[in-house]
């Protein structure tokens, strides 16, 4: 658990300039100790930018936060990225956001290979045996979270019905969810905009720290400043660095090579993360364990828990699934497995994140232009809603998967449903956070599995 700094007494003079290498050493730094996900990390920033270090005003940072929250993505990064490149210009923000990705991908690419490499030892099934009934908990307790959020009158509450209806009884694809929820969202604002009004949840922007580097009334840089040719510039470099990238994969493995079609399916999924990781989930379900089979259902589980351990964005789950995907399928051909998991790892998460740095490199100086309330936020309140009936299918799948493993035909598992139990208890009713919650419920599995041995040595 990170310990958020105490803010410091309010300061009566800016701070200093930040110089580049400066402001590089605290992102590499956010990039190790951003757990807690996009509420944890928000808040860190909040806590390091805002209140102690003063880079930037509340009121610009909220700013970019609504702009970051509007996205799909991980808001959390983009927000690092951001801030960083209203520092710093272009190499600014790609380094923040690099950096609060990179020591995620690393760590998980270890974890990963252990996980491939020695899972059905005794030791390791036992620590996942008791983490993946904490993982069904989390989902529904996230599920639970985003819908006291979303679910704030009785055509929110439908639409969750509905997305949970069609995608648990009709297997209607999750994109297709997004688009019916957008509409919604769009043409019954225009009947009912108390409805689909976005609520807010960032507090207010009128706490004082002191004076800021970037402050309320500070020009907004030359650098950030609209211009037309800037905006087709960075939209070409974009659709470069996803283009040249995807032609040598074509070239490489052909249009259905295992790195060709991740890289295409992660492209997808990077539009579609309205809502946060959890809200993406059920389509990188729906893609890579029943259409592509890069990995299994409790693989995927298994893969949810390990994402949950690290630092940086949720959706850095992506990784494992490409690292599994890769081991699996052969993916780097002769050089062997960990190459083919490291690689697909590594173009999982560049597809991934690409779109999220063109989202705030282009769309940043628009958004400096104003800083007045976003609109256009009801297809996104109606989408938020039917990501809350799609996280409820998805721990209804999970609490299937890790109740009965074998299927409904087997045995069920009895300890498993009372850790998840357990599990939900210390989330709802104590509060308790991530990653004590899945060391104690990992402890458990370890001594579960230890116990019969050591009886039967």
């Amino acid at each position: 658990m990170t310990t958020l700094p105490a803010p410091p007494a309010i300061e009566s003079a800016a701070p200093a300039a930040v110089g580049f290498f400066e402001a590089l050493r605290f992102w590499l730094k956010l990039g190790f100790i951003s757990f807690g996900g996009p509420a944890g990390q928000i808040a860190i920033m909040h806590a390091e930018l805002v209140e102690r270090r003063r880079w930037i005003s509340e009121k610009r940072f909220l700013h970019a936060l609504n702009y970051c929250m509007l996205l799909p993505g991980p808001e959390a990064q983009q927000l690092a990225t951001y801030i960083g490149w209203l520092m710093h210009r272009t190499r600014g923000g790609i380094v923040a956001g690099a950096l609060f990705v990179l020591p995620s991908l690393f760590i998980l690419i270890a974890l990963s290979w252990i996980y491939m490499a020695y899972g059905q030892v005794p030791v390791v099934a036992g620590i996942f045996h008791g983490i993946k009934p904490a993982v069904t908990a989390l989902v529904l307790h996230a599920a639970h979270r985003i819908g006291t959020r979303a679910l704030r009158n009785p055509w929110m509450w439908g639409i969750a019905a509905a997305a949970f209806i069609a995608i648990f009884a009709f297997d209607t694809p999750f994109p297709a969810i997004v688009f019916a929820a957008g509409l919604i969202g769009h043409f019954g604002a225009r009947r009912a905009p108390g409805v689909f009004a976005l609520g807010g949840g960032h507090g207010s922007a009128g706490k004082g720290y002191g004076p800021a580097l970037i402050d309320d009334d500070t020009p907004t840089p030359v650098h950030a400043l609209f211009s037309r040719s800037r905006l087709v510039k960075v939209l070409c470099a974009g659709f470069g660095l996803w283009a040249l990238p995807m032609a040598a994969l074509v070239a490489a493995q052909g249009l259905q090579g295992t790195l060709t079609q991740m890289g295409w399916f992660f492209t997808k999924a990077a539009m579609l993360t309205f809502g946060g990781a959890y809200a993406v989930l059920p389509y990188v379900f729906q893609g890579a364990v029943e259409h592509h089979h890069w990995l299994d259902g409790p693989q995927m589980i298994d893969g949810l828990a390990l994402g949950e351990t690290t630092p940086g964005p949720l959706i850095m789950v992506v990784a494992f699934v490409g690292f599994v995907g890769g081991w699996l399928q052969q993916a780097a051909g002769s050089a062997g497995s960990f190459a083919g998991g490291a690689v697909a790892a590594t173009v999982v998460t560049f597809f991934t994140f690409l779109p999220s740095f063109v989202f705030i490199l282009a769309g940043g100086p628009l958004i400096e232009a104003t800083h007045g309330r976003l609109g256009f936020t009801a297809p996104l309140s109606a989408i938020t809603a039917a990501v809350v009936g799609v996280i409820l299918n998805l721990a209804l799948f999970f609490a299937y998967h890790v109740l009965w493993p074998r299927g409904f035909g087997g045995p069920f598992d009895t300890l498993s449903a009372l850790i998840a139990v357990a599990a939900m208890v210390a989330l709802f009713r104590f509060k308790v956070g991530v990653m004590p919650l899945l060391g104690a419920c990992a402890a458990v599995g370890l001594l579960a599995t230890w116990l019969p041995a050591a009886s039967a040595a």
